[in-house]
């Protein structure tokens, strides 16, 4: 398949997902979407994959959110200037990042600029998280009269815990990366210039290990989550 708003490309076991808006600050709409499901299915297809990276690109952030194209597309347009009532998250919405999320080889994000809306919720889709020390990480729904839509209430308390969660969600201000590394977002910050290498280091070291190892430690963490100890 050809992509247009993201990039995908493969190498010594590592497959490369980028970004590719940045005139648009990498939001997302209804055909980043669609391709990023599409590479999703390639890399469950390739058994050559170990693992993969997704970035930013050579845009400045990460990605600023939700394409307002593809909220008025959904019945999710903000409304608040006209004074019209403010309506709930979409459903399908909801499981855009599945497909990322769900993914048989982890995903390491390099997150290189801000984090915002569904572009945190995109990036908590991923296993593991690196990032920039100018990147911000927000979900600012609430200070729009909407909630997350992304996934967002559920990933980010899976990740950081109840409590954080509640605080980032309902004030809707944005944290550092040193913050974020704190209450364990990401799991490290990076220089700049070292993101990516960073990245590749470790998506090697995932690759050389077991791949049928790797993959059942991986659903066997996922379905513990939703079960008791015993």
């Amino acid at each position: 398949m050809s992509y247009q708003t993201i990039g995908l490309a493969k190498r010594d076991s590592v497959a490369y997902l980028s970004l590719q808006r940045p005139q648009q600050e990498n939001r997302i709409d209804g055909q980043l979407l669609q391709e990023l499901a599409a590479a999703c299915e390639e890399l469950n297809d390739d058994p050559q994959v170990r693992v993969a990276i997704l970035s930013g690109g050579e845009a400045p952030v990460f990605s600023l959110g939700w394409d307002l194209s593809l909220l008025t597309e959904e019945g999710l347009a903000l409304r608040l200037s006209k004074g019209l009532p403010r309506r709930s998250a979409s459903g399908g919405l909801g499981h855009a990042f599945d497909c990322l999320g769900q993914l048989s080889r982890p995903v390491i994000c390099a997150v290189n600029g801000d984090a915002i809306s569904a572009g945190l919720e995109l990036a908590l889709a991923c296993d593991v998280r690196l990032a920039r020390p100018e990147a911000r990480f927000a979900l600012p729904e609430t200070s729009w009269g909407l909630i997350p839509m992304g996934g967002g209430t559920q990933r980010l308390a899976r990740v950081v815990g109840r409590g954080k969660a509640l605080e980032m969600i309902m004030t809707a201000e944005a944290i550092d990366a040193g913050e974020a590394h704190r209450i364990g977002l990401v799991s490290q910050v990076v220089p700049r210039d070292g993101l990516m290498a960073e990245a590749v280091a470790l998506a090697l070291r995932n690759a050389a290990r077991g791949p049928l190892a790797v993959r059942y430690a991986m659903e066997a963490v996922a379905r513990g989550l939703d079960m008791t100890l015993e």
